[in-house]
């Protein structure tokens, strides 16, 4: 596998991946999109820009105008092919899908979304892309809560685009395990400290163009029993606490092009090219940095 993966490389690079994320056991259509994701990723001048990922029997795959490559796997047999550019006009046969995602799961790489900054991605944090659609999951398990709200952080622009983008949170659902407030008529304040977190209107000046109309659906869940601090014994018939603390959510942020990120009601805005960052303070914005 090692040689297969060098070859790969050597051999005028193409279509892989890699990332910080231990990635659950997924169907064929998930990791191809891992896949080319990575390839992306890692190998821009193969595969430059994000495109969308399409679907015609046998294949699953992805086609690069700029460079005139198609990269993808066939159904049936599995396996992983690109063709166009430094492959010729017949495709070339790469490896198993299964041994690719395998490596990258052991190896730590970069399967995150063109769209998305997911460097800073806590582990066991999985991304995943179809069209302008991104789902982000942490598989079913609990993990430390991260710093920051921003699941498919915008990432820093080399030029200015001149687009403007309003991202509106939507939570779905959310529990809180762990701690429970019994006292009738007053509501659980950690569950309202978690709701807080994951809501919000957020604007991004000179964002790229893939973070138009984009959408990003989280199916996720923290472990907040540190992010809490000390906490008080339970009192029975008024607080119950049985650690660990967990929260889970699910939520879909949604984006909408504006004129004018300063003109909307945004509690932050961030520009994608100067990285210049404003917080909303007393109903105008106030520059952070």
């Amino acid at each position: 596998m090692r040689n297969t993966l060098k070859n790969f490389a050597m051999g005028a690079c193409a279509i892989l991946l890699s990332g910080n994320f231990h990635l659950a056991s997924a169907d064929t259509s998930s990791d191809t999109e891992i896949l080319l994701n990575w390839a992306e990723n890692t190998y821009p001048s193969y595969f430059p820009t994000h495109q969308v990922t399409q679907n015609i029997d046998p294949w699953i795959f992805r086609h690069y105008p700029d460079t005139g490559i198609y990269a993808g796997i066939n159904k049936n047999d599995g396996n992983v092919y690109v063709m166009g550019g430094p492959w010729g006009d017949n495709p070339a046969i790469i490896s198993p899908l299964t041994d690719l995602i395998a490596q990258i799961n052991n190896s730590g790489g970069n399967g995150g979304i063109s769209a998305c900054n997911t460097a800073s991605a806590p582990a066991g944090m999985t991304y995943t892309q179809s069209g302008n659609v991104v789902n982000v999951t942490t598989n079913g398990r609990c993990i430390p809560l991260p710093t920051s709200n921003g699941f498919c952080q915008i990432p820093q622009q080399s030029s200015a685009s001149g687009i403007s983008i309003l991202t509106t949170s939507n939570i779905t659902s959310s529990a809180i395990n762990g701690i429970t407030i019994t006292i009738p008529g007053i509501p659980n304040p950690f569950q309202s400290l978690v709701n807080n977190f994951a809501s919000g209107k957020h604007c991004t000046v000179n964002a790229p163009a893939e973070s138009t109309n984009l959408i990003v659906n989280s199916d996720i869940c923290f472990d907040i029993t540190n992010a809490l601090g000390s906490l008080p014994e339970s009192i029975p018939g008024i607080l119950t606490i049985t650690p660990p603390i967990t929260f889970a959510l699910k939520d879909t942020v949604t984006s909408q092009t504006v004129a004018d990120c300063f003109a909307t009601d945004a509690e932050t805005i961030y520009n994608a090219f100067t990285n210049e960052v404003w917080i909303k303070k007393d109903g105008s914005f106030e520059k952070v940095n």
